[in-house]
């Protein structure tokens, strides 16, 4: 299948929001607390899923794991809020930023620990983070079959993470602009991102140590990062 490449990001010209995935999934947390009991979960959502089924999987949550009524209203809020905010994004213009970005592992999953740093392709909008993360974990031997999920959804936060960073920086442009041509100074902003330039020299001293392979895609894994992108044609 064709890449669907963004425009480089050197030439600055945004494109609309996208989370660059093939699934255009928000990746939802949840963590509530009623009368001492706690529920946490994390999970990816289709956007363009009616909002009713917001309510209803709150509902089956609650019978499954035979929590207190309470919690039905207060998972379909925290839900619903999330969605909100991805949505608010449909539609801006973002920058595509870097074309590779690095991605950080550092979690705990039952008993295994996971902490890795790859690099991921922000061009390939065909990427499949839960490829990547069968594809891991066969490499690395991981059994539990929870590490997986948890993998690819650490990954999918960091790039909606990302777009949204993308989305802050078009929009800072735009009033930059507007200022200069009022002859209003208008200050760089200093919000929190990925900074890749230190990163990218270090990365460039780095030797091949094997290649990583998948359907249709290729990468080649550094020590100890890896580079993630889909062959192109």
């Amino acid at each position: 299948m064709p890449m669907k490449p963004l425009p480089s990001s050197s030439s600055r010209v945004p494109v609309k929001f996208k989370i660059p995935t093939a699934d255009n999934l928000v990746p939802i947390r949840l963590d509530i607390e009623i009368d001492g009991q706690r529920y946490r979960d994390s999970f990816t959502w289709n956007p363009s899923d009616p909002d009713s089924e917001v309510v209803v999987f709150a509902k089956r949550t609650v019978k499954d794991l035979k929590l207190p009524p309470a919690f039905v209203t207060q998972i379909a809020q925290s839900i619903q809020s999330q969605l909100a905010d991805f949505r608010s994004y449909e539609g801006q213009d973002m920058f595509a930023g870097e074309k590779i970005v690095p991605i950080k592992l550092d979690m705990r999953v039952n008993q295994t620990l996971v902490r890795d740093q790859f690099l991921w392709d922000l061009n390939n909008f065909e990427s499949d983070p839960e490829e990547f993360a069968r594809t891991f974990c066969r490499d690395m031997d991981i059994q539990d079959p929870e590490v997986g999920p948890a993998i690819a959804f650490a990954i999918r936060e960091q790039l909606y993470e990302i777009a949204i960073h993308n989305v802050t920086s078009a929009r800072e442009s735009r009033i930059s602009k507007k200022g200069r041509r009022g002859f209003e100074y208008v200050p760089a902003s200093k919000a929190g991102g990925i900074s890749l330039d230190s990163h990218w020299t270090w990365l460039n001293i780095l030797d091949t140590k094997r290649v990583w392979s998948g359907k249709g895609k290729t990468g080649m894994h550094l020590s100890p990062l890896l580079i993630y992108s889909r062959a192109r044609k």
